[in-house]
């Protein structure tokens, strides 16, 4: 399959990125899931996604530019009556209205937090919205007659939820969804929508519904499974009276159907399929190609597909080749970044990667690392020379990361966090208590008597002699003979310490979480020998920290936070990412970088200043996902770290590549799935409860 990466993106963030703070690098435009795409004419499209995304194109995909939505809920679908006039639906009944074609959005009230998943108008003023809550398991039907201003619950009531509505006319629609717990609803209407009959079908998870004529539909879905799933399309040559058995065309998950005539329909998810003779054959068309979330066609032969990560697919050929309408150096998690000059930066993480940039992050290419090991962190002490680390692995590159040398370690453990005082003198800590020294520039590393088994994540020096190294169990550890020995200031077993940063000798910070509470940031003054425990970051899991000089410093979890009075008071900052970060650096007092999940890159280059109030809502992605056994070989146990929560939603499991591989309604205060078939690997979960993302991962043996 032809894949062709664009090399011209229009970056202009209209709205949001005019008081941006913090900008996409990588993935471009964004990274951010989308979740439909609706096209107004062969030109101009629309696609919305998850954290309030919103872009647009007038060029026929070519270039798309970010639009302000106001908000952080995930939009889930989107609907054009006209060029100029759109609705927007998303979590906890979101409604939004455009009359300028994107540029500014209002929101509209629905009197329901009920999670909308599909939007569909048969005329300029009559439209309908439908969702369901996981919680309650009642279906929502919304209706409005007068373009949107006002919205109207339906009296029909049903156990479950809808993901897809449609109209063959002004009066006849279908929408589809589940019972909960894999049986599929398919509700339809013939008086526009004032009552809705339940039909019957063997059909499980339903996701989409497409009508090409009065009588022949089609619907996607899924049959959920522990060891795998399927998806399929089921088909209704009767105005929904009767629908087909499954057809199984794909493995995991199908999210969308489309057809173009009467004969030739697509369908995708974990890839793409193509039917010509009215969905008795299906093709698969993705030759490895993860499909996506929605597909849309403008003509017999062009055709869009957006999904995970950003990412947009488009063919000009009825589907035969694809090219990629964006740019990403990796989609693999990043771990650690680090800025040895200005314009030149690193980024390490998964699967070996390292990606470099030598423009101040216009570009970013893979480096190829000589490595299939997981990368933790990186270190420069020059333009050239520069280490990262990893499981039982240290690398280092004299030749600004063109090769990359395996230095000899004696040792298995997994490294978290590399640190150079001098370009010779090195320190790296790890698991079990590991710390590691060397003075010959990397050529030779003595394991240091650290008197702890808790695993080092983060390690600093404030100057040559004296240096901090944290970790898990609260673990705070000090030298001041340059490593020689180490003494325990801290070991607290509700505190996990993910980063340590000192702005001088007395001062310093170690953010990380505590079990019970969220984020927290801990600062001494006097050189670790007393810590306060300053600022609480609830629903949060804070995995990095750095000052650009006494005042101003930035953390980084699932959002970024600012402080300018020394840590005293911190700010939350807008970044526009749905994903964790892991990693934030400064190169200089204004320009900084944060990296994470996904391949995630951004950038500020005002310090993250925006100049406008802007708000964003705290609790809408957190970490508070425990695994166990990790690794896990067989069954994984998921459950929230705070007693009393329950999970209540869709899990799904992904590869370290994206792809989703297993998915499954929830609820409950845990959930067993079954990992037998997965490959040997990091897989990460990603958790849609009550509205909120709640993240994870684990490692299958």
């Amino acid at each position: 399959m032809k894949k062709t990466f664009l090399l011209s993106i229009v970056l202009f963030l209209s709205g949001l990125s005019s008081f941006a703070q913090w900008e996409w690098q990588n993935p471009l435009p964004q990274g951010n899931q989308l979740n439909p795409v609706f096209f107004t004419d062969a030109n101009t499209g629309y696609t919305v996604g998850n954290y309030g995304t919103i872009i647009k194109t007038d060029d026929g995909g070519i270039t798309w530019t970010i639009l302000s939505s106001g908000t952080t809920e995930d939009l889930n679908s989107v609907f054009f009556t006209d060029a100029s006039t759109g609705f927007v639906v998303g979590s906890n009944g979101n409604i939004m209205k455009t009359n300028d074609g994107g540029t500014t959005w209002s929101v509209f009230p629905t009197g329901t937090t009920i999670h909308l998943y599909s939007v569909y108008f048969t005329d300029a003023n009559t439209g309908y919205a439908v969702g369901g809550d996981g919680s309650s398991y009642f279906v929502t039907i919304m209706k409005t007659t007068d373009a949107g201003t006002t919205w109207t619950a339906s009296d029909f009531v049903v156990g479950g939820y809808l993901r897809s509505v449609f109209f063959a006319d002004a009066n006849t629609g279908y929408a589809v969804g589940s019972y909960g717990f894999g049986f599929g609803l398919i509700l339809k209407t013939t008086d526009g929508g004032s009552t809705w009959d339940s039909i019957p079908n063997t059909a499980s998870e339903l996701t989409s519904v497409y009508f090409t004529d009065a009588n022949t539909g089609y619907a996607s879905g899924v049959v959920l499974g522990a060891d795998n799933s399927h998806g399929f399309v089921i088909k209704t040559s009767d105005g929904g009276a009767t629908w087909s058995d499954m057809t199984f065309i794909a493995t995991h998950w199908l999210n969308s159907v489309f057809f173009t005539d009467a004969s030739t329909g697509y369908a995708v998810g974990n890839g793409i399929f193509k039917t010509t003779d009215g969905g008795t054959t299906w093709v698969d068309l993705s030759n490895g190609t993860y499909g996506g979330s929605s597909v849309f066609f403008t003509d017999d032969n062009i055709g869009y597909i957006v999904g995970g990560y950003g990412t947009i697919l488009k063919t000009a050929n009825a589907g035969t080749d694809w090219d990629m309408k964006g740019l990403s150096c990796t989609y693999q998690p990043l771990n650690s970044v680090f800025f040895p000059e200005t314009n030149v930066g690193y980024a390490v993480g998964e699967n070996e990667t390292i990606v470099k940039t030598i423009d101040g992050g216009i570009n970013w290419y893979n480096v190829h690392s000589g490595t299939d090991n997981i990368l933790n962190s990186v270190y420069f002490t020059d333009a050239n020379t520069g280490y990262t680390v990893g499981f039982g692995i240290i690398l280092k590159t004299i030749d600004g990361g063109t090769t990359w040398t395996t230095l000899s370690v004696g040792t298995w453990e997994e490294l978290y966090s590399v640190f150079f005082i001098n370009a010779n003198t090195g320190f790296t800590v790890g698991s079990n208590g590991t710390i590691l020294k060397t003075i010959d520039g990397g050529t030779s590393w003595v394991t240091l008597s650290s008197s702890t088994t808790n695993w080092l994540l983060s390690v600093y020096f404030s100057d040559d002699s004296t240096g901090y190294a944290v970790g898990t169990n609260g673990t705070i550890l000090n030298t001041i003979d340059g490593g020689t020995s180490w003494t325990n200031l801290l070991n607290d077993s509700s505190l996990y310490f993910n980063s340590v940063f000192f702005t001088d000798n007395l001062t310093g910070y170690v953010a990380g979480f505590e079990w019970s509470i969220g984020g927290l940031i801990m600062k001494t003054t006097n050189g670790g020998i007393t810590w306060t425990n300053d600022s609480i970051f609830p629903d949060d899991a804070l995995s990095s920290i750095y000052f650009t000089d006494a005042n101003t410093g930035y953390a980084v979890g699932n959002g970024i936070y600012k402080t300018t009075d020394g840590g005293t008071n911190w700010t939350l900052q807008t970044n526009g990412s749905s994903y964790p970060l892991s990693s934030v650096y400064f190169s200089d007092t204004n320009t900084g970088y944060a990296v994470g999940y996904f391949g995630t890159i951004l950038k500020t280059t005002n310090g993250g200043t925006a100049g406008i109030n802007e708000t964003r809502q705290t609790n809408n992605v957190t970490n508070n996902l425990k695994t166990y056994p990790n690794p896990a070989t067989e069954k994984l146990t998921i459950e929230f770290s705070e007693s009393g929560r329950n999970l209540n939603g869709s899990i799904s499991i992904y590869g370290i590549s994206g792809q989703e591989l297993i998915r499954e309604q929830v609820q409950g205060s845990k959930v067993g799935l079954n990992v037998t078939s997965l490959p040997k690997g990091l897989y990460f979960i990603r958790l849609i409860n009550k509205g909120n993302t709640e993240f994870g991962k684990f490692i299958k043996e």
